[in-house]
């Protein structure tokens, strides 16, 4: 299991997802606000908007919510003011991690991160510490029956993407961050609505961790992931199954 943000194959991470419901909707409507204000209340005119609003669907985010902080953020002067930050450091075992977050108060986010990796192991870097690790990639999502591996494939790398690939989770589109709003309308008109479609930082090499270090690189990423102000986390380790068998037990 390669460690860039997502983590779905960690189980005893699952028991918690029904109480942190209620704390994923708020960094949703969170990028929500920050999307609305950025450009256009229109999602067919802004596409950063757009894409906030798919992930709300994937997570079931009642319709009414969406609208109420689309119209929220678009008051003159209504609502919280944020910005966008990014801190970088290494975890446990020497694993590189990412933070990005959107923030109305920096020195408070910036304090409560460095506190989070000194106590569990890490140390904060300076910017582009760990970056460089890693590439920025658009990532398009769609389930398996949105169609066969060669159609996703063919249409993918005609709507300009670099790659499709089809996993466990579903087809998954990969292309350069610049052409990731350009590569989903083009899928989108051929197999419906994506499952998702954001910007994804992906390790070029992996930390393979033993059950000691994957513990520690665990607890840290879940701090991190519980900050009101984080909106994703990503690092550069990878767990054997073996590991993470040994981790659900």
């Amino acid at each position: 299991m390669a460690g860039h943000s997502q983590f779905k194959n960690i189980m005893h991470r699952k028991g918690a997802q029904d109480a942190k419901r209620a704390k994923q909707f708020a960094k949703i409507l969170r990028e929500i606000t920050v999307a609305a204000r950025s450009g256009l209340p229109d999602p067919t005119s802004n596409p950063r908007l757009r894409a906030a609003m798919i992930a709300a669907r994937e997570a079931n985010m009642p319709k009414d919510n969406v609208e109420r902080a689309i119209k929220k953020a678009s008051g003159a002067g209504g609502g919280e003011d944020y910005v966008e930050v990014r801190y970088e450091g290494y975890g446990p075992a020497g694993v590189a991690v990412i933070v990005e977050g959107l923030t109305d108060n920096r020195n408070r986010t910036a304090s409560e991160v460095r506190a989070a990796f000194s106590k569990h192991g890490g140390s904060m870097g300076e910017s582009n510490s760990v970056s460089f690790m890693f590439q920025r990639l658009g990532v398009v999502t769609y389930p398996v029956a949105a169609a066969s591996e060669e159609d996703m494939l063919e249409a993918a790398i005609e709507a300009g993407a670099d790659n499709a690939e089809l996993t466990a989770d579903g087809h998954e589109i990969t292309c350069a961050m610049e052409n990731l709003f350009a590569v989903r309308d083009a899928l989108e008109a051929r197999f419906g609505e994506p499952s998702s479609a954001k910007l994804d930082w992906r390790p070029e090499n992996t930390v393979t961790l033993d059950e000691e270090k994957a513990r520690s690189v665990l607890k840290l990423i879940d701090v991190l992931e519980d900050n009101d102000d984080i909106q994703a986390v990503y690092a550069n380790f990878d767990i054997p199954d073996y590991v993470a068998q040994a981790l659900a037990a």
